[in-house]
């Protein structure tokens, strides 16, 4: 039976239990939180709800062995992105959290997969791996899944399209050096770049920049009018999780650790990867212009710059 462990309680984590009980995608869940008052209420609150969703339990506690036996560990906790913070900012308190945290858990689920959320994700991918020793294609982050839903949106709104049907992605960091494939991006199977409708409007190459600001500066704007953001990257979590316990081979933007990509190295930032119930089987090479192909290492640099900072 599939169970689900979430490390964190907070507006993230229990946006992601939410959504994965809507979705039906395991029947255990399991939320933990050293808030105890605020693990209990959240899992009440949720299990209020058992009525109108696919069948599932859930239970919550401030103890760790609460993951015990899960198929997936989702980690949440950590400290929260403020106004005007980048996410590489919140890397020094998050890694420490880390360091007490990984090994408790593979004490209690040793055979887990372990899914990253808290940010910096591409930083925080790379430092759970190694502080838990377990294989690359087993700890991975939510990258820029979010980034790319967030790309395909206001692509698909401005050409006037349904969102389905776009297909483009974001790469390299879930952060501010992270890189829009406009290369290989396509409407159905229109190159969008080619993209020509009536009354579907073009991408002129200030519509391209304007979109992909947006789609840079999303957190910051959300967290201005709210505090957090939640719901779109916990049903992001939900579909990387459906894409693990499903064994569904779904191509995703995960972040995890690449040694040799396109000469990019030692370093877990996302690309386009086939996601199952192994994990990230594996990372495609995806054709890059020379504009991408520049960007994505200048990123990795980024993200590769934190991590030596930290020590590791």
């Amino acid at each position: 039976m599939n169970k689900i462990a979430i490390i964190g309680a907070g507006a993230v984590g229990a946006t992601i239990a939410y959504a994965t009980m809507i979705r039906g995608v395991a029947k255990q869940l399991a939320l933990y939180d050293i808030n105890r008052a605020k693990v209990d209420a959240e899992v009440l609150d949720l299990n209020h709800g058992l009525q109108f969703v696919p069948m599932a339990t859930l239970v919550g506690s401030d103890d760790i062995g609460v993951c015990a036996g899960a198929n997936v560990v989702v980690i949440t906790a950590g400290a929260k992105q403020k106004q005007g913070q980048t996410r590489m900012e919140l890397a020094g308190a998050n890694v420490e959290m880390c360091r007490t945290l990984v090994p408790q858990l593979l004490k209690v689920a040793p055979d887990a997969l372990l899914l990253v959320v808290t940010n910096p994700v591409d930083v925080l991918t790379y430092v759970v791996q190694k502080l838990s020793g377990l294989p690359a294609r087993r700890v991975f982050g939510s990258g820029t899944v979010l980034d790319s839903s967030r790309f395909r949106f206001l692509i698909a709104r401005h050409l006037n399209v349904a969102v389905q049907n776009v297909h483009a992605l974001i790469a390299g960091e879930h952060g501010d050096s992270e890189i829009p494939l406009w290369s290989s991006a396509t409407v159905g199977t229109v190159p969008l770049m080619k993209w020509s409708a009536p009354g579907h409007s073009p991408l002129t190459d200030d519509d391209r920049t304007r979109i992909f600001d947006n789609v840079r500066n999303a957190a910051y704007q959300i967290i201005r009018g709210k505090g957090a953001t939640n719901y779109a990257i916990g049903l992001a979590t939900a579909q990387i999780l459906e894409a693990v316990l499903y064994d569904e081979n779904r191509v995703l933007p995960v972040s995890s650790r690449l040694d040799g990509y396109q000469g990019i190295g030692d370093v877990c930032m996302s690309v386009p990867s086939i996601v199952n119930r192994a994990g990230v089987e594996t990372v495609l090479d995806v054709p890059l212009d020379d504009t991408e192909r520049e960007g994505l290492r200048r990123s990795a640099d980024t993200i590769r710059q934190a991590i030596r900072t930290l020590g590791f």
